[in-house]
């Protein structure tokens, strides 16, 4: 019998649409959780990203995987729905266990190697809204739930880690500040909910097989290598299972509190645990983009996954 060290708890993913917001929610129903999967792109209308992933879709991945999925359409820009799924989740369930803060869906608005002052500002400052007002509108509303007991966990899902943003200018001032950001909202967040015996995580995937990613490359999941003609170094991406998986294993880590504050990679969780992408490899990109891409070598992932 296949154990789900999940069973009995409440998640939230707030951005569970598609990428790796969809496979953590999965990743943790997998592990028996109920999970709550948000986003704006419903059945009901897509949001202005036009694409046809849906959170009712996710639920019921969720679900076939062996959790309880429940699709809420959310925009987490809108207080009151933030406050009012809140308030839904302490009706139905009394509780929540994990929040995973993984709202973005800004990547139309980067205008990508370009100077601050040719960048639209609208554009600019509405990714910085979706990357970083909706993190902490959900974090206002659901911590007081989540602290009801003690143990519970936020992950805060980013790109790059603390490190390599530290050092890395990201191509972008709007998005270099919003990712740095999201690590530093965990490493807030560390500090003020220690006292309540619960722990905030920093996480990030590798270079990440998305729906959005496929798609630019031409490719599907089945056929995606053929992206390396065009991109070598695209052979350290990883699906969001890895991810998601990172997420599950935190989740189910009773000594959870020794990451708190900390930014992690899906990579090096992977190696910390144990699991592995659906593969049954553990890409570590994040170490492959510093010591080969970053460096200028020949694209060779030997030893890196």
């Amino acid at each position: 019998m296949t154990t789900k060290p999940l069973t009995g708890k409440i998640a939230l993913v707030a951005g569970a649409t598609r990428g790796a917001g969809r496979q953590i929610a999965v990743q943790l129903g997998a592990a028996g959780a109920t999970v709550y999967a948000t986003g704006r792109s419903s059945r009901a209308g897509r949001s202005e990203l036009d694409r046809p992933e849906t959170i009712e879709e996710t639920a019921d991945l969720v679900t076939a995987a062996g959790g309880n999925g429940i699709a809420v359409r959310v925009d987490h820009l809108v207080p009151e729905q933030v406050r009012d799924l809140v308030a839904r989740i302490d009706a139905e369930q009394g509780r929540l266990d994990v929040l995973v803060n993984d709202v973005w869906g800004a990547d139309p608005l980067i205008t990508w190697d370009t100077p601050v002052w040719e960048q639209p500002l609208d554009a600019g400052f509405r990714t910085l809204r979706l990357a970083i007002d909706t993190h902490i509108t959900t974090s206002h509303f659901a911590l007081p739930l989540l602290i009801r007991r003690p143990g519970g966990l936020v992950v805060e899902v980013g790109d790059g880690t603390t490190a390599y943003n530290a050092d890395n200018y990201r191509d972008s001032l709007f998005y270099d500040l919003a990712k740095v950001a999201v690590n530093r909202l965990a490493f807030a967040q560390a500090h003020e909910l220690k006292p309540h015996g619960a722990t905030a995580v920093a996480l990030t995937p590798g270079w990440l097989r998305s729906e959005m990613m496929l798609a630019h490359y031409g490719v599907t999941e089945e056929n995606w290598r053929d992206a390396l003609a065009k991109e070598p170094h695209f052979a350290i991406s990883e699906t969001p299972a890895l991810v998601g998986r990172a997420v599950a294993a935190l989740a189910a880590d009773a000594d959870r509190a020794r990451w708190n504050g900390r930014s992690v990679s899906s990579g090096e969780l992977a190696r910390e645990y144990g699991f592995t992408d659906v593969d049954g490899s553990q890409p570590d990109a994040w170490r492959y983009l510093v010591e080969v891409q970053d460096a200028g070598k020949p694209a060779d992932v030997t030893g890196y996954r």
